[in-house]
């Protein structure tokens, strides 16, 4: 595109689970506005290389490495950042978007492993994703940390309590955090998609397509592109004064 100019340029942006769906969307956008881009995968080797190329080829001049990490587990991630650091020098941005599954079972049918397995691994993979890139994010007095939740969180549907718990528990570590690294430069906020026509909702969607588009005031299910969107102005400096906020992405499903 001539005289493009792109929204990230000198930025670095870290985005968990970005092999497909949400985060393969956020990468790739963010890459195409001149971002440079770890892409992370935990075994979706072939994937995130397509991702990883596409940005590469982009207009937005980003380039893009691959690393794997299962970001439940401490050591990876720090050998992730530490591959990106080593690579891109720091990491400015965080999108927490790596997908945890959950069983599709009613309440009281679940097991407390089963119910807490969720919550456990979401919360942990935060967790450990924010505490290995934010003392950088400090000492540089910048970093733009993005959550990816759920309107589940606040809209449960039958068989999805674990899931509506994990993201809960997300969503207070997302105010948290606002509240207590604000001072250091960095902001914090929650992108909540509704349904999103995605492999990981592929299980599930059929149950509730049509019933979803009809009730949507913008009358169609969200691509990943549309949460992608949202989470790259969270990202950029045009958030820059807004911290700790909640921003549903459900084509006006709920209305706020």
């Amino acid at each position: 595109m001539p005289g493009f100019k792109s929204d990230f340029e000198d930025t670095v942006a870290l985005v968990t689970g970005s092999s497909r769906g949400i985060g393969a969307a956020t990468a790739r956008l963010l890459g195409e506005r001149g971002a440079d881009v770890v892409v992370n995968y935990n075994s979706s080797a072939d994937a995130a290389d397509t991702v990883v190329d596409y940005i590469r080829t982009a207009e937005g001049e980003g380039d893009a490495i691959a690393i794997q990490a299962d970001v439940r587990v401490r050591d990876d991630v720090d050998a992730m950042v530490a591959e990106a650091e080593s690579t891109f020098d720091t990491v400015d941005v965080l999108v927490n978007n790596a997908n945890m599954s959950f069983p599709f079972k009613p309440f009281l049918e679940q097991s407390w492993a089963e119910f807490s397995a969720k919550f456990q691994d979401e919360l942990r993979a935060a967790y450990n994703c924010t505490q290995a890139t934010a003392p950088a994010m400090a000492d540089q007095g910048y970093g733009r940390i993005v959550y990816v939740s759920s309107e589940a969180a606040r809209n449960p549907q039958p068989t999805f309590s674990a899931h509506t718990t994990a993201k809960a528990g997300l969503n207070g570590l997302a105010r948290a955090v606002a509240t207590e690294l604000g001072g250091k430069g960095i902001i914090a906020n929650v992108v909540s998609p509704g349904l999103v026509r995605t492999e990981a909702s592929e299980p599930y969607r059929a149950e509730f397509d049509d019933e979803v588009r009809a009730q949507t005031p913008l009358g169609r299910i969200a691509e990943p592109e549309d949460a992608a969107r949202a989470i790259a102005v969270f990202a950029s400096d045009d958030a820059q004064f807004v911290t700790g906020t909640y921003t549903p992405v459900n084509g006006g499903l709920t209305v706020e």
